[in-house]
């Protein structure tokens, strides 16, 4: 159910929107456009890689570079069918399924309300159990011994390297591994732009620690979990925490909390943080035969660690980045009033840091100025030029794409004193700088 989403200043953010912005400034693509499409699946063009490959790093860098305790891994997608087995996806990773009979559409049949379709109206078919993975073959041959899945979770990687990447890094409990790779569900209903999709990218966390701290990591991972959204900008009043009932927990868990954040769509998981306890070594260490056991040197004792899964979607959270973001606000210009779209992502997620404007594109040396001043700015934070418009269009354009900073370069800057103006995004004040100050000014203002 769609719900009006406001920003501080009363904008309501509409999914149709972000979706309309999305494909206009090259964020976001239907995939295979030209050919119809295909169902729930996308494409970032060049704004959404930026904006995606910065979220992230900042989740990169927060959660394994600055931390002790952590490492990072990239296990591969296609794994031995049996780590599926012994994680219980290929018995139990199921939705139940129904369909039309009349309009042949299918639907999960635990989000029906009624026993009727709820497209046409038509009967519906008893429900049967759909597995959610999605199947291939290795090899030349098509044959049931040949039957590979692709892997619909990142954890399992993590959870049949836990004594390679201990054994290799001699890391003690608490440790934890992270991971950022794509996974991919045959969901029954995907949609709501990115938000459910069958091909997604996951941001996951395997935090091994002795067994009875288990709660207190737990709560602990809550915690930072909830405010790392808070550090790059959510607001705190579209976000909160909810504790799984026991009978909607998954089979592993013996207790999760969801972040959520209030989409569009209305409030709906963004993150799930799950108390995973000892299951999936065990599982591991019955089907392969293999000890995941780890041994304590303080006590002298082997144990089997609890696992603490911090779990969120790269692509859920730049939806949720791009919808917080989202503003608009009429200005006055004159005797007129027109509409600012802005996105005011923060400083470390937005996808261009500045962008050098020439006032005139048709006096050559002003261009070769604003050239020039770019090609420095490249090397040490994302710059664009841009000459195809007027100046009030061109702020504009670089507004709607959440650009921190414009730096324009105009005829006082090549007659009189090798001065730019440099306009902040969000304020929309403009200063001006001698031009050899511009770069070690917006590198001070990225690092503050």
């Amino acid at each position: 159910m769609a719900v009006d989403t406001k920003t501080d200043q009363g904008t309501v953010v509409t999914m149709e929107k972000i979706v309309e912005l999305c494909k206009r400034r090259g964020f976001i693509f239907q995939s295979s456009e030209i050919y119809g499409g295909i169902g729930s699946t996308w494409d970032y063009g060049p704004l959404g890689a930026e904006l995606k490959r910065n979220v992230k790093e900042a989740w990169w860098q927060d959660n394994v570079r600055v931390r002790e305790d952590m490492v990072g891994l990239d296990a591969a997608i296609l794994m031995n069918p049996r780590v599926w087995e012994a994680s219980g996806h290929i018995e139990s990773f199921t939705d139940p399924l129904v369909d039309c009979k009349m309009c042949k559409q299918r639907f999960r049949a635990d989000q029906i309300v009624a026993d009727v379709c709820p497209a046409c109206g038509g009967e519906l078919t008893e429900a049967r159990q759909f597995n959610l993975m999605f199947k291939t073959f290795m090899g030349p041959v098509e044959e049931e011994a040949a039957v590979v899945y692709l892997r619909p979770e990142t954890a399992q990687g993590i959870f049949v390297n836990f004594k390679n990447v201990q054994m290799s890094t001699r890391k003690k409990l608490p440790f934890g591994i992270a991971q950022i790779g794509k996974s991919f569900r045959n969901e029954i209903t995907p949609g709501n732009f990115i938000f459910r999709t069958r091909e997604f990218e996951q941001m996951e966390i395997e935090y091994f620690v002795m067994p009875g701290t288990d709660e207190e990591h737990h709560a602990r991972w809550i915690e930072e979990r909830y405010n790392w959204y808070l550090k790059y900008g959510i607001n705190p009043d579209r976000l909160r925490l909810r504790a799984h009932d026991p009978d909607e927990l998954a089979h592993y868990a013996k207790a999760t909390t969801d972040i959520e954040y209030l989409f569009p769509i209305g409030w709906s998981e963004l993150e799930g943080i799950a108390n995973r306890t000892d299951f999936d070594l065990r599982q591991h260490m019955e089907y392969s035969g293999e000890n995941m056991a780890y041994f304590d040197e303080e006590s002298g004792k082997s144990v089997v660690p609890y696992v603490i899964e911090p779990s969120g979607g790269v692509d859920r959270s730049l939806l949720a980045f791009m919808v917080d973001a989202y503003d608009e606000e009429i200005i006055e210009k004159g005797d007129k009033k027109e509409k600012r779209t802005v996105l005011r992502f923060h400083k470390a997620l937005a996808p261009v840091k500045v962008a050098v404007l020439p006032l005139l594109r048709n006096r050559p040396e002003i261009v070769d100025t604003a050239r020039k001043l770019a090609s420095q700015l490249r090397p040490v934070m994302s710059t664009m030029y841009d000459d195809t418009a007027s100046i009030g269009r061109l702020y504009r354009r670089q507004d709607e794409i959440g650009t921190l900073w414009c730096v324009t370069v105009d005829v006082q800057t090549v007659e009189e004193d090798n001065q730019v103006t440099i306009r902040d995004r969000d304020t929309m004040e403009q200063i001006r700088v001698p031009i050899e100050e511009v770069k070690p000014l917006l590198l001070e203002r990225l690092s503050a």
